[in-house]
């Protein structure tokens, strides 16, 4: 590990889920597999070269005994109930997504943690939100509970930053895109289903508009700019609410040609549901020039370079599998 860890370890809360499970193998192969404790609801059912802990956040007793036993300095709590799953369960996804946060800033308070990093989303914006380039600050609306908390959560990072003087960074992810875990509940998750549809079945129901613009990542870049927010110096950081984050912005009726170019029989049509209304009320594309600005983030995939990647590796996923 290097110097600035003060050879404490770093604890990944939710390591199994969609960001956890690649940020944790990012965090082990930059700081090694002694460097990581990571932890989920569930134990995952192959063995790892690093701790894995079976933890209930929710539970702050056992978050204290785990960062106080393995001498925990950096959390990255990834713990949350997704956009779609949160509106069929708004309660839960209210107390799992808020309580998780609370317990944690709580553990960086009363155990003198080094830094926090909490993920907040786009789903911050609502329907009064300025859509095009949306700016870091604007009005915001969120319509889902998983937004709704998602704001709540960025005014409780930055009290507790200004209050207590806790290093917590947080990032406003657009919709992620990965070939290594499949879809998680959210509502940009079409843009996972259908490279695995198109690659298995040569065909896929949309259940976004054709014309739906939303802002996307692949996830490469996404945990590129989560090492570097939190490699950065602490005065760079000049945002302890959360920073606008930007990749590539695209349609799903964008996106399936550009499959159809790898892909000449590949098929889809549309049919939306009740995502549709979600998407309606996010933004289109986002500034994220306060991040280019603080920290230098700049993202590395265009829309070609990520079909590219995402269909050559999902091929590589069936293949193995059969």
């Amino acid at each position: 590990m290097t110097a600035d860890t003060k050879n404490k370890r770093i604890l990944v809360i939710g390591a199994l889920g969609q960001i956890g499970s690649e940020l944790t193998a990012a965090l082990t192969e930059k700081y090694g597999n002694d460097a990581v404790v990571a932890t989920d609801i569930r134990i995952p059912d192959h063995k790892t070269d690093f701790l894995f802990l079976k933890l209930d956040i929710l539970d702050k007793d056992a978050l204290f005994q785990v960062i106080s036993q393995y001498r925990i300095g950096t959390v990255y709590n990834l713990a949350a109930i997704l956009s779609a799953k949160g509106e069929q369960q708004p309660q839960l996804a209210w107390e799992i997504n808020m309580k998780s946060l609370l317990n944690t800033l709580e553990a960086a308070r009363e155990l003198s943690l080094e830094k926090v990093f909490w993920p907040s989303s786009i789903a911050v914006f609502g329907p009064s939100t300025p859509r095009v380039h949306t700016p870091q600050n604007c009005e915001m609306d969120p319509s889902t509970v998983y937004g709704i908390s998602k704001l709540a959560g960025e005014r409780w990072c930055a009290y507790y930053a200004k209050k207590y003087g806790i290093d917590v960074r947080s990032l406003r992810y657009p919709g992620l895109i990965s070939y290594k875990t499949l879809p998680g509940g959210g509502t940009t998750d079409y843009a996972v289903e259908i490279f695995h549809e198109a690659v298995k079945k040569g065909r896929y129901t949309s259940f976004l508009r054709e014309d739906t613009a939303l802002p996307m990542m692949y996830m490469p870049d996404a945990i590129r700019a989560t090492l570097s927010i939190m490699d950065a110096p602490g005065e760079s950081i000049k945002i302890r609410s959360s920073y606008n984050l930007a990749g590539i912005s695209f349609t799903p009726g964008m996106l399936s040609a550009e499959i159809a170019s790898h892909i000449p029989s590949f098929q889809c049509d549309f049919q939306p549901d009740f995502r549709q209304e979600i998407a309606d009320s996010w933004p289109q594309s986002i500034d994220d020039s306060e991040a280019t600005k603080d920290w230098g983030w700049k993202p590395g995939f265009d829309l070609s370079g990520m079909t590219r990647e995402m269909i050559m590796h999902i091929r590589e996923y069936y293949t193995e599998k059969v």
